[in-house]
């Protein structure tokens, strides 16, 4: 059994309880018949249905515990981009979490968490905007990933769960290491659980679920799933009691395994919309012991925004109305749960400072991620140095700078100390960078004590000393240690600081403990810094490159003086830990990686260098040859030839500063050999030569023999003047004479001058190799003749140089001098050479051996012949050609070695078979080489190639074949080698030197560039007197050096060419070393920016964010478009209502006058009346109707006209008119006079308006309201009788906005139903009647007849009750209302002139209805008054 199966559980119901819904079906959601297993005799047990007693079900008494069966990988089948497999468990709901936290270290492998999101929400589906959703993903993966976070979620496919593996799916990283995700979901609501049973198995699975299942599937983009199982089946909530105890286990782990950060992993509460249920675990986590944070994504709905409203503001009387009905119709629920929930809401407020509200619409606020870290800083309720402590957990710089190292903080002194310590201890680039930019002095934090700590911590560095494999493991490495490795690796002359005889007797009185191997920490000692060392960021920037750290290393290179000389350190301790690597067996990946850096440290040496020589050739060359006393006073020119870092040498600024070295103080370009090997013949010619002047040399510096032979390199004042400095003259280097003639400083210049002295020794040595092969081609004779003596003079004081060379190194210990001297190949050659000649002269004094000595000198010619090699490597056209065969030579070993191989092998066979019977001889050993040997060249030896062709024994002829057995083999073993040898090997090595002369042509110049600097050195250092003169220059030497000594000077030990610098220049030299390191980054961030890939990448994000803007401006035009729909739908209606009021108004002032005028025209006489057209909705057309041409056209639907005025809008539609008799004509103004000026007896019932149809005539025109005689002066505008397309029809409105009548009256309009049918409630149509007052009061209205009936006499009586109420309405003030609308509305139409006459006789009317009228004339106008306002 594994470990997850013998811990981990699951729970099965074993006791059927129906369920009070579904007897069938247990209370644990399962059927009868899924109760199987072990426990099945337990199922009859339950209660009936009519079981009176009701037991209720619980997870503990009605569940049993056994073994989990469902454990092992899921392969989720939705993804084709990535491949997503999450880990699961099935485990019960009382898991301890202790247990779970194992699990997920020791058995998933996952990193302890830094910080732990857990994301609550609404899981069902809802909406999220695009923004929103961004501002969510982007901030939540990032803030993870970032820090080494879990976010923890349901796990289920829906809901804010699906929203999380849509973040990870679309701004995740494909490592599934940093992929920690960890769903939670009960084990009963997923969907085909039973697909999930196995032990330690690979399941695949669908995350596509069943639309019409109510379980919910798995998401597939989680890395880790706990399926809690609490026993149950398509039930939730068993997961929150686990979920809340697991977040608060890990809550109160370490944040760091390491003893340094004591802090808890901080715990944080993101929502995401949600239901009620949202709020409680709002409240439970902001009210814990150890409250959490929570953060709130507004916009995102329900519960989230509800908690942003109440978040922003106070709530009052009647903000908490609001916000109870808000909760009402947000969540569905009765005002008594809606109270519940709103007291939830208060008791959240009550700890407002641990909510946060992100608006990602507010572009002041910070990024999502920003807002999550800092959210969850603020609920740890920490001091600021723990919150420093837990952003460095983080790795968050950013965080730290903008909420921690703010402005106005208070630090205690040294309290930074420790987080730097931590910082570089784990590695954290960008809080180095903080802190030194808040103030952090390196020489105060760096002490002895830290600086062991940091090289013993995690990776100690046993493999880059060979003594380390050998100590124990407790043992603690010290500087001393420290120095020794930086020694090996640097090699040659370097010299730690750390293994001098001043810290090493600092050291062993300070830090004794520590040599003698003590149990103890560095703080325990001495923590503060030593007056005798003081740490810099040299010491850090080593420690750096030692642990392998390279954005650190580079990082530290930034910072502090001698950018350059570190650079090309860093280099040389990359390379040799690459070779170190390779050789100890560390994989091919290290050494690679190593030495990736050492090029990357080697290129920026380059860069800047590049960058300094472009701004001030003469500052670069001093950078070059400065005298380092941090780096064993090294220059950075030694150091980068000791690192092999041919492109640093190789650069024109170096090869001008050779030049210049090589060259000395002469001042020639041309011709420069022959007038050099002139001079030296002839001196006198020296005076004729060119010098430069001291200033042009101030960068140079001088060889020792100039100090010692008082010459004065330059003049400090004048290099002032010319912005560069001069060597510094030391009070030990004082010399007497600093006045010398001219002539004499000329001779010395020229005499010193590395090129001559090459000249000068070249010409000696072909002298001395002409003596030297006379010697040789000669008898030697018992006493050596002039010719020998003068060789065996040259090589003696030639092998005295050597000496001197080699005690002249700068390694103190005499092996390490040999060490360095061997190094080099041509002293290699000098050795044989005088060694062979030592062994040669040795030889040639006894008679016996006189012939082996001439031997040994004609060998040793051959080394000094080759060394003639060596001079031809200072040409420029040379050089390269000696470069390449070098490195051909080099290559060729192992082919030459298989070329060997098989060349033995045959030559040994063939001697064999042709020669069976030899005796034992060294000659056999030529005899098998020979032969085979010089059949690679072609001579194949035809007539031995199966034997000796003929013998002579005893005068005979002797057939071979008969002899030799197995000779016809040697013919076949002879072709077989010649095609190997000859066709294969060969071409193979000639195709092998083309490939490398190829390779070589290209890089050969810049070889011979890097091998210059030797040439140069060389003969810079050589006494200018060549061998055997060359005495006198070393008595002259062991003179001086007796006259220092005798003067107790103190010896600087200054060897090579090294520029010392006064203080005040050596401070300008790093001023302007700064200044290169800007311009450097400064250049390096504009070429970036402007490269092409940069370009293409700032354009992509730019297009992003422009599709970002487009899609939100898009929605703000959606959101636009449906506002202005809504606004336009709410004016249609109010145009609607205005077109109702005003027919109404119409409709009711009507009513009102046509029974004042029935009364009135019920005492007077009938007046003759020309009819006139009105154009006016509300009108009758009077003795006629609409012909086709004045018929309305189709309807336009305006939206603001109702269906109920579309209906009445048909076309050809009839009205009924009121007609007058043929052939009367009256104006509009004599109808109304006429009609006031009518007596009572005109009055009379002559005037009948019968009820009838007939065809109009051309004379006929229509009665005018007076209201509308200004519109009939302009015909253009109101002479058209097409009624208006704004206003409507009355009767059919009439149906929407009817009075009801009381009983009586509603009896008395059914009897006169039939006789007024033409003038119904369905009709379109209005009488239009005049009449005028006797007391001067006018008053013309509209009277609809369908809402008049007739009494017994057959006059027109107004009804009693509501519709009998006189509604006077003035005209003037109708026509504004009604005729402004048709203005805008009804265009203008012409007037037909024929359409069918309706002619009706009004009934009389008496005299008592004027009373009425007139009692009600108030209060008409002031109804009048009310509907225009309303209108």
């Amino acid at each position: 059994r594994s470990w997850i199966q013998a811990t981990f559980c699951k729970r099965e119901c074993v006791k059927f309880l129906p369920a009070s819904r579904d007897h069938h079906r247990c209370c644990c959601g399962r059927l009868i018949a899924e109760h199987v297993g072990p426990y099945s005799g337990l199922l009859g047990h339950g209660p009936g249905p009519d079981s009176t007693d009701e037991e209720e079900w619980s997870v503990l008494r009605h569940t049993s515990v056994s073994p989990t069966d469902a454990f092992g990988l899921l392969d989720f089948q939705a993804s084709t981009k990535r491949t997503c497999r999450a880990k699961y468990v099935r485990l019960s709901s009382d898991t301890p979490p202790e247990l779970l936290v194992q699990l997920m270290l020791r058995e998933w492998h996952m990193e302890m968490p830094k910080l732990v999101i857990s994301v609550h929400g609404g899981t069902e589906g809802f909406p999220l905007s695009p923004r929103v959703y961004q501002a969510f993903s982007t901030g939540l993966v990032t803030a993870a990933e970032s820090t080494g976070a879990w976010i923890l979620t349901d796990g289920i496919n829906t809901g804010v769960s699906k929203y999380v593996g849509d973040a990870v799916k679309v701004y995740g990283s494909h490592d599934h290491r940093k992929r920690n995700v960890v769903g939670i979901p009960p084990w009963g609501i997923i969907e085909n659980n039973s697909d999930l049973i196995g032990r330690d198995v690979l399941r695949h699975y669908q995350a596509l679920g069943n639309p019409l299942s109510k379980r919910a599937s798995l998401n597939g983009m989680h890395s880790h799933f706990l399926l809690v199982d609490d026993g149950t089946m398509g039930k939730s909530g068993c997961q929150i009691d686990l979920r809340k105890r697991l977040e608060r286990h890990i809550h109160f782990q370490k944040i760091h395994p390491s003893k340094w950060l004591p802090e808890h992993v901080p715990l944080v509460c993101v929502v995401v919309e949600g239901g009620p249920a949202i709020l409680s675990v709002v409240l439970e986590h902001v009210r814990r012991s150890s409250p959490v944070p929570v953060l709130v994504f507004e916009g995102t709905g329900r519960a989230a925004d509800l908690l942003a409203l109440i978040h922003k503001q106070t709530l009052d009387l009647d903000i908490k109305e609001d916000v109870l009905l808000r909760i009402q119709e947000m969540f569905g629920v009765e005002r008594q749960e809606a109270s519940e929930l709103l007291n939830i809401l208060m008791e959240c407020m009550e700890h407002r400072e641990l909510i946060t509200i992100f608006d990602s619409e507010s572009e002041d606020l910070q990024e999502a991620d920003t807002a999550i870290l800092t959210t969850s800083l603020r609920g740890t309720r920490a001091s600021p140095e723990e919150q420093l402590n837990i952003t460095l957990a983080w790795d968050r710089a950013d965080v730290a700078k903008d909420n921690i190292l703010v402005y106005g903080q208070q630090w205690q002194v040294g309290s930074l100390e420790q987080t730097m310590l931590d910082a570089l201890l784990m590695d954290r680039v960008s809080f180095v960078k903080l802190l030194i930019e808040n103030g952090m002095t390196m020489s105060r934090f760096l002490t002895i004590s830290r600086l062991e700590q940091l090289y013993n911590i995690v990776m100690p560095i046993y493999h880059l000393h060979e003594a380390f494999t050998r100590l124990p493991a407790v043992y603690r490495i010290s500087l001393i240690d420290i120095g020794m490795v930086i020694e090996y690796l640097i090699g040659g002359a370097y010299r730690s600081t750390y293994t001098r005889k001043s810290f090493r007797a600092m050291y062993s009185r300070d830090f004794q403990p520590f040599l003698q191997g003590q149990e103890s920490t560095p703080q325990d000692v001495k923590s503060t810094p030593s007056p005798e060392f003081v740490c810099t960021f040299n010491d850090l920037f080593v420690w750096a490159v030692l642990k392998h750290r390279q954005e650190m290393a580079m990082f530290l290179w930034q910072h502090g003086e001698q950018a350059m000389a570190r650079a090309v350190v860093a280099c040389k301790l990359y390379r040799a830990m690459a070779v170190e690597a390779k050789e100890s067996n560390m994989g091919d990946s290290m050494a690679e990686e190593l030495k990736k850096n050492s090029l990357e440290f080697g290129q920026l040496a380059v860069d800047l260098l590049d960058q300094a020589f472009r701004k001030n050739e003469r500052m670069a060359m001093k950078l070059l040859t400065w005298e380092m006393k941090e780096w064993s006073n090294f220059t950075c020119l030694q150091m980068a030839v000791s690192s092999r870092l041919r492109l640093f040498v190789a650069h024109n600024c170096t090869q001008m500063l050779l030049t210049d070295l090589w060259m000395g103080r002469l001042n020639m370009s041309k011709n420069s050999w022959f007038k050099i090997i002139a001079s030296i013949l002839m001196p006198v010619a020296i005076q004729m030569l060119e010098f430069k002047s001291q200033a042009e040399m101030s960068h140079v510096p001088q060889p020792q023999e100039a100090l010692q032979f008082g010459w004065d390199p330059g003049n400090p004042g004048s290099s002032e003047q010319e912005g560069t400095t001069n060597a510094v003259r030391n009070g030990d280097e004082e010399r007497g004479s600093r006045c010398l003639c001219p002539w004499t400083r000329k001779v010395y210049d020229f005499y010193t001058a590395p090129v001559v002295k090459f000249w000068f020794h070249t010409m000696a040595f072909l002298g001395f190799l002409m003596m030297f092969s006379y010697t040789v081609l000669v008898r030697l004779d018992e006493k050596p003749n002039i010719q020998e003596c003068l060789v065996i003079t040259y090589i003696l004081t030639m092998a005295a140089e050597k000496a001197r060379e080699v005690w002249v190194l700068e390694p103190r210990k005499f092996t390490k001098k040999l060490k360095v001297w061997f190094s080099e190949y041509w002293n290699i050659n000098d050795f044989m050479g005088i060694l062979l000649f030592l062994v040669g002269v040795s030889l040639r004094w006894h008679q016996e051996t006189r012939l082996a000595s001439h031997i040994v000198y004609s060998l040793d010619f051959i080394f000094w012949s080759v060394r003639l090699l060596d001079l031809f490597a200072v040409n420029q056209h040379a050089g390269p050609y000696l470069t390449m065969i070098t490195k051909m030579m080099s290559n060729m070993f192992y082919i030459v070695v298989i070329m060997a191989i098989v060349l033995v092998s045959f030559g040994t066979s063939r001697k064999s078979i042709l020669s069976p019977n030899e005796d034992p001889s060294w000659s056999l050993l030529r005899d098998v080489v020979f032969q085979p040997y010089w059949m690679i060249f072609g001579e194949v030896y035809a007539g031995e190639i199966d034997g000796e062709s003929a013998e002579v024994q005893s005068g005979q002829f002797i057939n071979p074949e008969t002899c030799v057995p197995g000779a016809f083999l040697t013919p076949f073993l002879q072709a077989v080698y010649l095609f190997v040898q000859y066709i294969i090997m060969v071409n193979v090595l000639i195709a092998f030197f083309n490939n490398v002369y190829f390779d070589m042509s290209s890089i050969s110049r810049k070889l011979w560039k890097y091998n210059r600097y030797r040439y140069i050195m060389t003969y810079q250092e050589k006494p200018w007197l060549p061998p055997p003169l060359i005495l006198l220059s070393h008595m002259t030497l062991c003179l001086s050096s007796m006259w220092q000594k005798h003067r107790k000077a103190s010896k600087r030990g200054r060897t090579g060419l090294k520029l010392l610098l006064a203080p005040d220049d050596l401070k300008k030299l790093h001023e302007f070393e700064e200044k290169c390191v800007a311009g450097y980054f400064r250049d390096k961030k504009e070429s970036q920016q402007g490269s092409q890939i940069n370009r293409i990448r700032s354009a992509a994000d730019k297009a992003e964010e422009m599709a970002g803007i487009l899609v939100e401006v898009a929605e703000k035009v959606s959101i636009i478009q449906d506002n202005m729909r809504t606004l336009d739908s709410h004016l249609g209606q109010l145009q609607d209502l205005s077109a109702l009021a005003v027919d109404t108004l119409n409709f009711l002032s009507a009513t009102d006058n046509q029974q004042q005028e029935v009364a009135r025209l019920g005492q007077s006489q009938p007046i003759t009346c020309r009819h006139e057209q009105v154009s006016h909705s509300c009108c009758l057309h009077i003795g006629g109707s609409v012909a086709p041409s004045q018929a309305l056209p189709s309807p336009k639907h305006y939206r603001s006209m109702p269906p109920s005025l579309l209906r009445g809008l048909g076309p050809g539609r009839q009205r009924p008119s009121l007609e007058l008799p043929p052939g009367t004509c009256v104006r509009p103004f004599e109808v109304r006079s006429k009609c006031m000026l009518a007596s009572p007896e005109e009055e009379d019932g002559s005037f009948r308006w019968p009820l009838q149809h007939g065809d109009s005539t051309e004379g006929i025109c229509h009665l005018s309201l007076p209201h509308l005689c200004t519109g009939w002066r302009d015909k253009e505008i109101y002479g058209s009788g097409e009624p208006s397309r704004v206003s409507s029809p009355t009767m059919p409105l009439m149906r929407d906005f009817q009075l009801q009548p009381s009983h009586e009256e509603s009896t008395e309009e059914e009897d006169d139903e039939d006789d007024l049918h033409a003038m119904s409630r369905s009709s379109s149509h209005m009488f239009l009647l005049t009449d005028s007052h006797s007391d001067g009061d006018q008053a013309v209205g509209i009277r609809n007849p369908a809402f008049s009936r007739l009494d017994d006499a057959g006059h027109f009586t107004r009804p009693q009750g509501l519709l009998g109420r006189k509604w006077a309405f003035d005209l003037e003030q109708s026509r504004s209302l009604s005729a402004s609308v048709e203005t805008m509305a009804m265009p203008d139409a012409s007037i037909s002139e024929r359409g069918k006459q309706t002619h009706l006789m009004p009934p009389h009317h008496s005299h008592d209805q004027r009373g009425i009228m007139d009692a009600n004339h108030n209060h008409r106008l002031n109804i009048n008054l009310s509907l225009c306002l309303i209108c």
